[in-house]
């Protein structure tokens, strides 16, 4: 009778312990497959440093790179930009201002008040972002100044110092987003809820590197463009990825998946940044 209740009391425990261990699993594909525990960023190496950006702040950065390159400007440009929107406004198109400057707005948290231009101008990013290059190219010799010296003649801020805070970010994210850093800027994402569209990655592109006229052939985008201007190019669909819906980007040997969360090797054609696009079907595995 004791060996019998002994056996019976092991296999009660045993049927729990497989139970418990089923569960845990069960558990733990569903986090998976939901991605759940993902947490969706945006990195920039430059030597020892890496830096960080969520998603939505990853493409504004890009735009903001985007449009110093379109303009001919040096990536120190972007890296002054970059920094001081990032103080202004982490880097979001915010509708509000602060004490200090209560109709201020967008990235750069420009003034009306003072000359930047109408309320629905200065939230515009593209003239934003434009306006602000204008004033920095009237400075005499910002490409040498410090960033935060560079910073304070455009913005004439009331905290001059705090641009300097953001100094390493700044030319991190530059330094990939201009293409002086190839695969230096890795988005880590979950996958997208809906196939991505061409036009919409057409006309964003557009507002960055404008008259690129991409080739699309179902849900792959083809640009043509040169070393630079390619790592560039292919970092700034990387950063877009989020909003876009992209799925990989593939230039000079290298190609991103947002599946791997990261950068590998592979056959590319030679001269030609290659997005593909989420399809419906990799959609619906969400």
């Amino acid at each position: 009778m004791v060996r019998r209740r002994r056996r019976r009391a092991l296999v009660v425990l045993l049927l729990l312990v497989a139970l418990v261990a089923g569960g845990v699993w069960l558990a733990v594909s569903s986090i998976q497959r939901s991605e759940i525990l993902v947490r969706e960023r945006c990195t920039a190496v430059v030597g020892p440093e890496t830096f960080e950006l969520a998603p939505d702040q990853a493409a504004n950065a890009a735009l903001i790179s985007g449009i110093a390159v379109q303009r001919g400007l040096p990536a120190r440009a972007a890296s002054i930009a970059l920094a001081t929107s990032i103080q202004e406004s982490k880097l979001r198109n915010i509708g509000h201002g602060d004490n200090a400057g209560p109709d201020s707005r967008g990235l750069f948290q420009q003034r009306p008040s003072q000359g930047w231009g109408t309320e629905d101008q200065v939230m515009d990013p593209v003239y934003a972002t434009n306006r602000f290059y204008e004033e920095l190219e009237q400075v005499p010799g910002y490409e040498t100044m410090s960033i935060t010296e560079a910073a304070q003649k455009v913005q004439r801020s009331a905290y001059p110092e705090a641009y300097a805070d953001h100094e390493g970010e700044g030319k991190a994210f530059a330094s990939a987003l201009t293409g002086h850093s190839p695969a230096a800027l890795n988005c880590v994402l979950k996958t997208p809820e809906s196939a991505g569209d061409a036009a919409s990655v057409q006309e964003q592109l557009d507002l960055a590197y404008p008259g690129l006229e991409p080739s699309v052939q179902g849900n792959e985008l083809q640009v043509s463009a040169n070393e630079t201007t390619g790592w560039a190019i292919a970092q700034w669909a990387v950063a877009s990825a989020k909003e876009l819906r992209i799925e990989s980007v593939a230039f000079a040997g290298l190609r991103w998946e947002r599946a791997a969360g990261g950068w590998s090797t592979a056959e590319t054609p030679s001269g030609t940044v290659v997005i593909t696009l989420a399809d419906a079907a990799s959609a619906a595995r969400t």
